[in-house]
């Protein structure tokens, strides 16, 4: 794998502007336009500009070059890399990299999705890692997905310096398997209000195989640090190291026991 990882989440784009609207009662940005176009043709806003100004200016002063580097197709991403303005930058096009598809629920208003689609909402509530919207993927889809790019990575890009810019529930299912999260690590870190626990717009996301203390190199990615240049007050002060768990049989069983048995009949010996 490469000793450094790291990925940057696009700016604020039209879409997340018409969405932070939309949760606030206000559908105007919901135009018959909106609707149409496939929200992989979203643009950046004229905050998300600045914002992608912002972490590349960042980025030049923290890493000013790298070995490889690559971005989602969507035109946010591609736009937010080249608002980077990182010199000598020569992007490879990713599709891998692209944002959890949301299916018929994608460009449409909150109001209107719930009254449409309750019935899958409410699977939603029940189990969001593999709930799919209608006609889209799960989260555990989008693992998948990860994982396929990460083979590339692990094939292409070992010893090197790589740069990724992504969206933001694509960077959570490379925090699944780089971290080894379990679902109900994900879910808390999903539903937190707290902003260091968020990919926020522009956030960083750096893993690395070199030992922030000692400079000696690990066979794998055991360290983690997060960044969001627009907002230090939401970036973690240190660097974390990465404990992937392992259970024993007891704590698998006492796992499967949290929930009651709902049929009590069986067959055969």
């Amino acid at each position: 794998m490469p000793i450094d990882l790291i990925f940057v989440r696009h700016a604020q784009s039209e879409g997340n502007a018409a969405v932070h609207l939309a949760k606030a009662g206000d559908d105007k940005a919901y135009t018959k336009e909106f609707i149409a176009r496939h929200s992989s043709e979203w643009r950046l806003s004229e905050v998300g500009i600045k914002q992608a100004k912002q972490a590349g200016e960042f980025l030049r002063d923290y890493s000013p070059s790298f070995d490889r580097y690559y971005v989602s197709e969507y035109l946010r991403t591609l736009e937010t890399a080249g608002y980077l303005e990182l010199k000598g930058a020569s992007w490879k096009q990713e599709f891998l990299l692209r944002e959890r598809d949301r299916g018929d629920i994608d460009t449409t208003p909150v109001i209107e999705n719930k009254l449409n689609f309750l019935k899958s909402l409410e699977k939603k509530e029940a189990q969001s890692f593999y709930w799919r919207p209608p006609n889209g993927e799960s989260m555990a889809d989008l693992c998948i997905r990860a994982d396929r790019f990460l083979q590339t990575l692990h094939r292409e890009c070992g010893d090197k310096k790589v740069l990724v810019v992504s969206h933001g529930e694509t960077m959570w299912a490379f925090r699944m398997r780089l971290e080894r999260l379990t679902q109900e690590e994900w879910r808390r870190l999903d539903e937190s209000r707290d902003p260091k626990d968020r990919i926020n717009n522009c956030q960083i996301l750096h893993y690395t195989r070199r030992d922030p203390k000692t400079g000696e190199l690990a066979p794998y990615l055991n360290w983690i640090k997060s960044i969001c240049p627009t907002r230090n007050d939401w970036s973690w002060e240190d660097w974390k190291t990465i404990e992937r768990q392992t259970f024993s049989n007891e704590d698998l069983l006492a796992k499967v026991n949290r929930y009651p048995r709902l049929f009590h009949e069986s067959y055969g010996e």
